[in-house]
Formats: C-alpha cells, sequence, structure tokens
C-alpha cells in the first residue's frame, strides 16, 4: 500500500470519527434533562440571578419577595447558576423573547408562587428593555402586565386552586367538578398553570367550607386526593378548551417549602433562617413530595389531545434552601416563597429554553 493511499484512509477514518462524535453530541443534547443538574457558584450554563438583573433596576418586585430591600445582607444566593448535567442554558435573551411573542399573550395561571414567576419574568424583560413603554392594570384577580412597544401581555390570573370555591347558601364551597373560572385562560398563547400551595391550608386562612364533587358534599377529605381529583377536572378542560396549534401549556410544577431541617440533613434548623448555601449536589435528601407524583400521573395519562410540559422545578428547588425570604418579606417567617431576584429566575430561564431552543 503506498504511503498516499494509507494517508487517505487515515484521514477518512478521522473524518468518520469526527461525525460520529457530532452524531453523539446532538444525541445528548437531545436527550438533556434541563432539571437534572446542580447549582454551580459563580458560573454554570446559564445565569445566575445576579446577572439577569438587580433588585434595584426592577421596581415591580413587591415588598414580600424584595429580600435586600427588606434589610437581608447576605447576597450569595444570588451567584448561583444551574448547571445540567448533559447540556448548557442558553443565556436569557429579553428582546429575543419579546420579539418572538410579539402581539401575544403570556398568563400564569395559580397561587402566589404563580405571583412568584410572574413577577421575575417581567423583571427579567424590563431589565432587557428598560426605557421601553409599559402598563401595568390589575382588575380584580387578574393583573395584566404589557409592553407597549412590541404589544406583548404578560398576565396574571391569581386562581389557587384552579377550580372554583362558589359561596352558596350552605357557605363556601371548593368544586371539584367545576372550572368556570377557565374562561380567562381562553386565547392566550402560553399558559403557565400552578397550584399546590393552598391545598393544605387549615383553619381561618382555608378559604372553604365544604368539598363538593359528584354531586356529594364533604366536610373534608384527604387533601391530596383531592389535589388529584381537581388536577382531573383542569386535565379534561386543557383538552376541551385549548387548541394546541394556538397555545403552548406548561405547568409549573410543585414548588416546596424549607420548614424542617432534617429534610436536608441540619435537623437543628427549624427553618429557612440564616440559610445562605444550596443542599451540595443533585438529589435532596428528604426526598420529593407526593404531590409531584400526583401531578406527573395527571399530566401524563390524563391529557391526550395537548402536550402540555412540566416545568419539573421541586428538585432544583428543593436545594435551595437558602432562596426564600425567611424574615426578610413581609415579616413572618416565610421559607415557601421566593426573593426576587432568585430562584424563580432560573423557573424562566428553563422556560426560556424550552420556547425558544
Amino acid at each position: 500500500m503506498s504511503s498516499t493511499v494509507l494517508i487517505r484512509l487515515v484521514i477518512i477514518v478521522i473524518s468518520i470519527n469526527i461525525l460520529v462524535q457530532q452524531c453523539e453530541l446532538t444525541n445528548a443534547e437531545k436527550r438533556c434533562d434541563l432539571f437534572e443538574g446542580r447549582w454551580v457558584f459563580g458560573g454554570g450554563g446559564g445565569s445566575s440571578s445576579s446577572d439577569v438583573y438587580d433588585y434595584s433596576s426592577c421596581p415591580f418586585i413587591q415588598k414580600e419577595f424584595n429580600c435586600i430591600n427588606n434589610g437581608r445582607s447576605d447576597h450569595l444566593y444570588l451567584k448561583y447558576s444551574w448547571q445540567p448535567h448533559a447540556c448548557n442554558l442558553s443565556r436569557f435573551d429579553g428582546v429575543e423573547l419579546l420579539r418572538k411573542y410579539k402581539g401575544k399573550s403570556i398568563m400564569f395561571v395559580g397561587d402566589s408562587l404563580s405571583r412568584n414567576q410572574w413577577l421575575s419574568l417581567i423583571c427579567m424583560l424590563y431589565t432587557a428593555v428598560p426605557d421601553t413603554k409599559y402598563t401595568a392594570t390589575t382588575s380584580a384577580d387578574l393583573s395584566t402586565f404589557t409592553f407597549t412597544e412590541f404589544g406583548v401581555k404578560v398576565m396574571l390570573d391569581h386562581s389557587v386552586y384552579l377550580v372554583d370555591v362558589v359561596r352558596e347558601a350552605k357557605g363556601r364551597i371548593l368544586k371539584l367538578d367545576s372550572i368556570q373560572g377557565g374562561k380567562r385562560w381562553l386565547g392566550m398563547d402560553m399558559l403557565i398553570f400552578n397550584t399546590w400551595h393552598w391545598w393544605n391550608r387549615r383553619g381561618p386562612t382555608q378559604p372553604w367550607d365544604y368539598i363538593e364533587v359528584g354531586g356529594e358534599l364533604y366536610k373534608d377529605m384527604d387533601r391530596v386526593v383531592a389535589f388529584e381529583k381537581a388536577l382531573n377536572t383542569w386535565a379534561n378542560w386543557v383538552d376541551t378548551n385549548i387548541d394546541p396549534t394556538i397555545t403552548k401549556v406548561f405547568f409549573q410544577g410543585i414548588s416546596p417549602s424549607h420548614y424542617n431541617g432534617s429534610a436536608w440533613n441540619e435537623p437543628g434548623a427549624k427553618s429557612c433562617v440564616g440559610q445562605k448555601e444550596p443542599v451540595v449536589g443533585s438529589t435532596y435528601p428528604g426526598g420529593l413530595p407526593a404531590a409531584l407524583t400526583v401531578l406527573k400521573k395527571v399530566i401524563t395519562s390524563k391529557i391526550k389531545k395537548v402536550r402540555v410540559e412540566l416545568l419539573d422545578v421541586t428538585n432544583l428547588s428543593l436545594l435551595r434552601k437558602d432562596g426564600h425570604p425567611s424574615i426578610y418579606g413581609l415579616g413572618a417567617m416565610d421559607c415557601s416563597h421566593w426573593c426576587l431576584p432568585g430562584v424563580p429566575d432560573t423557573w424562566n430561564l428553563i422556560l426560556y429554553n424550552l420556547i425558544i431552543l
């Protein structure tokens, strides 16, 4: 064999190896789970919250989430970026998102955790175009922030159970079979749903007196069972009312709380106060909540016609015991909501990667 032929064979083999590696990389990227990873200090594939916006640059952060303005002096929690195991997150580009959704409407539907994520997205977009014109309106349970130059509406419908709570002669009825409030969700270009935070409320903060399902009234029932029945009603509503060629549908997932240090191997901690770093690694010692299993079952088995993508933020948020307002919110201990800037910015960064790329 001549040296020329040998050289050509070597070149061919090298070229084939390069092509195989590129194919393997492409397949790995396709398989990448953006929700499996770890928190990295000062780096990572995406952006830390301090890279996206500063609390002083977004005048729309409500007091309960504005931790630094409320006196939180440790800022390490702003320096962590979420790093998926198998790929990198693209950096958030607010102008690109506004252009993609020009003339369209994005609606968050849910409780105060939806408001947490809604305000985060408003801040991320506003910081990208700080001189833009906007309007902000609130009417009953519906809040709308409009980037007028782009015609983009970012909306919030306050609906803590997704299903209806109706005042009747017997009292306030939580109707697990009814979603009359869904009329407000029609015609949206993107819907991001959320519920769970209120399902375990009891006593004075519980906003209903009876549960109704199948035409029967109950004084109470297992809350996870009630949650699943309500999600089944929501799933049927989505399948019946949403045109998947027009509307993208997401579910926020289950946002966790941190009131018991034993769940992160710190049994002396009775709340999240004083926590300054995430849990190390990729797995939360306390495990995942039962509500997440129910949610995944409903999304995968009950919805047939519409693709609902789960923003599976539970595990990555469980790792962030340091991200809550604690005493730097409205005064009372808050280990359920999240500081802004903070963890919800990562939820929106992942949302951006899912809808843009």
